[in-house]
């Protein structure tokens, strides 16, 4: 029962809000240990669990780590924002008189899933799509409908439903693509248990989450987009414009 130990620490942690990193790697690290207590063994034992968990740690990283080009990307991305990328994604999405921002972002929910499913994940993300072009093309889109400047409160809530819906069509697209890392890291853990999956699969079972994600967030979008309006207008009445 003392394994169990390892439990506490994850909702210790979770609870006092510290890094989930760090907290995971605690919590395996004490289980570890814990499994290791029995009668008679020495503290020296109990250190060579320790060390034996963390080699484990390491060895899973070592197998299915995945390399990408982030660093690489983000000065590009801070020289585009220098010469008006933001302002210039406003303006084109400006011209489309049908856009609004929940309607936009059904449209990157689209692509985002679509393009996770093929395993081109570095294709969007926070850095390099959501803060230099789709936050700021939501809020144009808002800005067009608003007819001007929009509350601060609002434009925060736009880009955190940006980056939400980075999130969400990552996250149920990507388990799609047969060579994702979480796909075979289950295909490995089901070996290891002597349970034989192709991870096709397991990919052909992630199509049905994948559309009941993107039905739920889609409708999330456009009841958001009811809430946008309602926001401006209610700014806009204890201003007395």
């Amino acid at each position: 029962m003392l394994v169990l130990l390892g439990i506490l620490v994850v909702v210790a942690g979770f609870v006092a809000r510290i890094n989930p990193l760090l907290v995971i790697l605690a919590a395996a690290i004490v289980t570890g240990v814990c499994a290791a207590i029995a009668p008679g063994v020495s503290a020296s034992a109990l250190f060579q669990a320790g060390v034996a968990t963390l080699t484990a740690f390491g060895d899973a990283f070592n197998d299915n780590r995945y390399f990408h080009v982030v660093w690489l990307i983000l000065p590009v991305i801070g020289l585009l924002e220098r010469a008006g990328l933001q302002e210039r994604a406003r303006m084109s999405i400006a011209k489309v008189r049908a856009a609004s921002a929940g309607r936009l972002l059904i449209a990157y929910l689209i692509l985002r899933q679509a393009t996770s499913a093929l395993g081109l994940t570095s294709l969007g993300g926070h850095p390099q799509m959501v803060r230099p072009l789709v936050a700021p093309m939501a809020e144009g889109a808002a800005e067009v409908e608003a007819g001007g400047t929009l509350p601060d409160a609002v434009r925060h809530r736009i880009r955190g439903m940006s980056a939400a819906t980075d999130n969400i069509g990552l996250f149920f697209g990507e388990d799609i693509f047969i060579a994702i890392g979480s796909i075979i890291l289950m295909v490995g853990f089901l070996e290891q248990a002597g349970i034989i999956v192709e991870p096709l699969q397991l990919s052909v079972w992630a199509i049905p989450t994948a559309i009941a994600a993107f039905l739920i967030h889609g409708a999330r979008l456009l009841i958001f987009d009811r809430s946008i309006r309602k926001a401006i207008s209610d700014a806009r009445t204890e201003t007395g414009q």
